[in-house]
């Protein structure tokens, strides 16, 4: 008989979550676990934290917290570390980012003072808008990332940490494009041997993790890890990849809608959609080229949610527009507008008005979490390369190059349940429901 199920290593020991980028939504994850760990405050938003699982039939009332039904590393085990552009301690970053508020922030200073980034890999040719002076020095792209891999060999060490995984949580580049150098790993360190325009920061920060075995996952739309030489790089190495772009406030908000529409064979002539958010993010997306990155991860969800090629007099021609405008008063908190323009029995009219005012750190935090967990939990397990499984959390999810990727919401959150299921040995959900009837 085969035996159902992965065998699972036990989470023993530290683990410890590096990020590149210290600004908004790292401090904000940061101060966010070290509120929970205290008892100060509940992780909502939080899969791996606060969802259920459903085990077997309705009938047997089997319903685990995900935490009690399969072995994540504890919050109270998580060891924070991470680069930034800019000197400040993660105390003051949280401070200026604005997100939080100081009465909250002050019962986790001490913990957040002690977090200090260390000096970051940085090219102001690939985000325009940022100009810092905490960043490294050397000859070649190669010898940056031997110095991001002795940061994290230190950070180990120094904090005794048993396992590691990196979740870049900096600004979105300007948009590139697959190039030869990024084809395989051999041409990809003769790359950043030469300082190959083609390989921005990211990729240096990609390579350096999975060099030293580490998961990574991607929450920018940056190219990065989408590219065939580090796919196979993590492969080789059994390293667990994912990504991109973490899905907060509008696309989160269209991976919802849409398949709702397309459930009821509602059509579609247009959606436009418009934000304006003020922090970091806001003035590195002023950049037109790093807008372009952004606005093709925002762009593809509704093409493949939809699928006009199979629904033609439904969704065929309609209309997508998707602008981001940088406003300082805002701050963190971005508003998205979206106006659809639908049409249903008949062809006749409608149209749907959404404002949402949302928190942009405040909904990437929990993703933060949920990630690093999970994508450590993947490496327990033996799963290597592109972590599809993860897509609920991204905009522009990462997939094999035969298989289109999959964007609506629902379908994402029952792969993902349905692989913790299979994990762990249990019967797959498939909803069907007919043996109650018989």
């Amino acid at each position: 008989m085969i035996e159902k199920g992965l065998k699972i290593e036990e989470p023993e020991g530290k683990l410890g979550i590096l990020l590149p980028g210290l600004g908004a939504v790292s401090t904000t994850f940061i101060a966010g676990v070290n509120m929970v760990k205290k008892g100060l405050k509940k992780p909502f938003g939080s899969l791996t934290q606060m969802g259920t699982i459903r085990l077997g039939k309705r009938n047997e009332n089997r319903v685990p917290k995900i935490k009690d039904f399969i072995k994540l590393a504890n919050i109270n085990d998580l060891v924070f570390g991470g680069w930034d552009i800019f000197s400040d301690n993660c105390y003051q970053s949280a401070l200026k980012s604005g997100v939080l508020k100081k009465e909250d922030l002050e019962t986790v200073k001490e913990e957040l003072e002690v977090i200090k980034p260390w000096k970051a890999v940085f090219d102001k040719t690939y985000v325009k808008k940022l100009d810092g002076t905490n960043v490294k020095k050397a000859k070649t792209k190669f010898d940056l990332a031997l110095m991001l891999m002795d940061d994290i060999s230190k950070f180990k060490e120094d904090n005794n940490i048993k396992r590691m995984v990196m979740i870049w949580c900096a600004s979105t580049e300007i948009f590139m494009a697959p190039h030869p150098v990024h084809n395989d790993i051999e041409s990809f360190e003769k790359g950043l041997k030469e300082n190959a325009y083609e390989i921005p920061s990211s990729m240096i920060y990609a390579y350096a993790a999975i060099k030293s075995g580490i998961p990574f996952a991607n929450g920018a739309p940056n190219l990065t890890v989408d590219i065939p030489a580090l796919i196979e790089l993590a492969k080789e190495k059994g390293v667990p990849i994912g990504g991109k772009d973490f899905k907060t406030g509008q696309t989160l908000m269209k991976t919802i809608i849409a398949p709702g529409l397309k459930a009821r064979l509602i059509g579609l002539n247009g959606w436009f959609s418009t934000n304006i958010l003020g922090n970091r993010d806001g003035e590195v997306l002023d950049d037109p080229e790093s807008f372009k990155t952004k606005e093709e991860s925002k762009l593809s969800v509704l093409e493949y949610i939809l699928q006009p090629d199979m629904y033609p007099e439904l969704y065929n021609n309609f209309y997508h527009k998707v602008r981001i405008n940088y406003y300082p008063p805002r701050g963190d908190n971005k508003e998205g507008w979206d106006n659809l323009d639908i049409f249903g029995w008949l062809g006749y009219p409608m149209q749907i008005k959404i404002d949402f005012l949302c928190r942009d750190s405040i909904l990437a935090a929990p993703i933060v979490l949920d990630l690093a967990l999970f994508m450590d939990l993947a490496q327990r397990c033996k799963m290597k390369g592109i972590q599809e499984w993860l897509s609920f959390y991204f905009k522009s999810p990462m997939h094999a190059p035969e298989i289109y990727p999959e964007h609506d919401l629902f379908i994402q959150l029952m792969k993902l349940k349905n692989t913790l299921r299979y994990i762990k040995g249990e019967d797959l959900i498939t909803h069907l429901g007919l043996e109650y009837y018989d």
